[in-house]
Formats: C-alpha cells, structure tokens, sequence
C-alpha cells in the first residue's frame, strides 16, 4: 500500500472530528471505530494517526490535504460518491429523535416532522430522507456546532427536539451532564433505521489503492465481535436505560 505524501513511511493520517464514542482521543485506540482501523493497518504495517478538528475543517483537510489519507468517519450519501472512496463498514449506528419529557416529540415517520423544528448539526447527514426533506424545507431544522451544544439548547427549550447518534447520545449524557438533566431527556428510535459508517478515502488512484488495501485486510476480522468487545471494555454494553 502506498503513502504517498498523505504519511510518513510507516504511519497512515486521518482527520476526524472528535465524535465520542465512535472516534476520540479519550478513548483507548481512539474510540471503537478508531480502534477497528488501527488493528487493520496493524495487519497491513502501518500505525494509524488520526488528528481532530472541527467537521467542516475535517472533510476538507481530510479529502484535499496531502497529509492525510481522509476522513473518519462518514457516512454513505450520493453526494459524497464523488469525494469518496468508502470502506467497508466500521460502526453500525442509530440516529434518534430526542425530546423532553415535559414536551415529549414522538412519531414514527420522519415525514411527521413538519412543523415541528429540530436542531441538526451542521454538515452532518441525517439519513437520505430526512436529508432530503431538510433540504426541501418541509422538514425546519437549526443548525449547531456540535451535538452537545444541541443538548444543551435543547434543555433550555431552544428547539423542541434534536437528532443525534444514540450512543453518541449516551455518552455525553454520562460525561458531559448532571444526572437532573439527563433525567429530563427522552428517545424515540422509531423514524431512522440502522446506519454504517465508512472511513472516506480521497478520490484519488492513491485513495483507491489504499482502500482495496483495508477492505482486502478487513476480511479478515469479525468487526460485529470487536465492537461488542470494545463497547463492554468501555462500559458501553447494551441499550443502556434511556427511555424510549
């Protein structure tokens, strides 16, 4: 596999938005999803090397910059076909509707949303059909920084609902939160269907090759296992107890 001038001979560079617990420097190996990728570069001989920054800064340092390899991790759109070379997955992931108990949102279709604003991360994607509807306007969404500071506005009643990863979710909660505010917060998992994640290779012939190299070294692991296995190491194990 080659390095091109996206690494140094033996070390391979992403860029990431921290995105705790898929992806973090908290977290032993750099979260689960970080953890995945360093055992198969270990296999291939390279070190993995994974430098944080904001999400919108990440996607272009990680597609354009020739220290780095691209971006961890992203998930799958259409209009990311152009910018990406996608690997196999590496997180299996729920996006989920979170309100409050006092004026709980709950719906089972994304298309029930109208009327209702919901605060969204910038740059983020959301799933094709909520997406979609956000960008028709038929869905009214607020656009924040990152999923805490969406957490919080939420708390103080900014919008009446948000939409973020349910692990992502837990993880701040415990982390990040008092446990009267977490108290106040509820899920509804029923409008979004399970999602993989992908690291995004560069759309380059370089990018290619290194992405045939992982998928090829991939195989070769039973990533459901490992992640069961890392999310019991990090006390992540089951639902959790969020209501739903």
């Amino acid at each position: 596999m080659h390095g091109a001038d996206a690494q140094t001979p033996r070390t391979i560079r992403f860029a990431a938005e921290e995105w705790p617990p898929f992806v973090t420097p908290t977290l032993p190996e750099d979260g689960m999803s970080g953890s995945l990728m360093h055992a198969v570069f270990d296999k291939l001989g390279y070190s993995v090397r994974i430098d944080y920054f904001p999400w919108r800064r990440t996607f272009e340092l990680g597609r354009r910059d020739p220290r780095y390899a691209g971006v961890a991790v992203v998930y799958h759109t259409a209009e990311r076909e152009a910018m990406c070379h996608f690997s196999v997955p590496i997180a299996s992931t729920l996006i989920v509707l979170v309100s409050l108990k006092e004026q709980p949102v709950r719906t089972s279709r994304i298309a029930d949303l109208r009327g209702v604003r919901i605060g969204t991360v910038a740059g983020y994607s959301n799933g094709d059909e909520f997406d979609t509807l956000a960008h028709q306007g038929r869905i009214e969404v607020e656009e924040g920084v990152n999923d805490e500071t969406n957490l919080r506005k939420l708390l103080v009643r900014r919008f009446p609902a948000i939409v973020i990863e349910r692990r992502v979710l837990r993880h701040l909660l415990a982390s990040r939160f008092a446990p009267a505010e977490r108290e106040r917060i509820v899920i509804d998992e029923r409008p979004f269907r399970e999602r993989p994640m992908h690291i995004c290779f560069k759309k380059s012939p370089e990018g290619l090759i290194q992405q045939r190299a992982f998928n090829d070294a991939a195989r070769a692991f039973d990533f459901v296992q490992m992640e069961k296995d890392y999310w019991r190491r990090v006390g992540q194990q089951g639902g959790g107890n969020l209501d739903g």
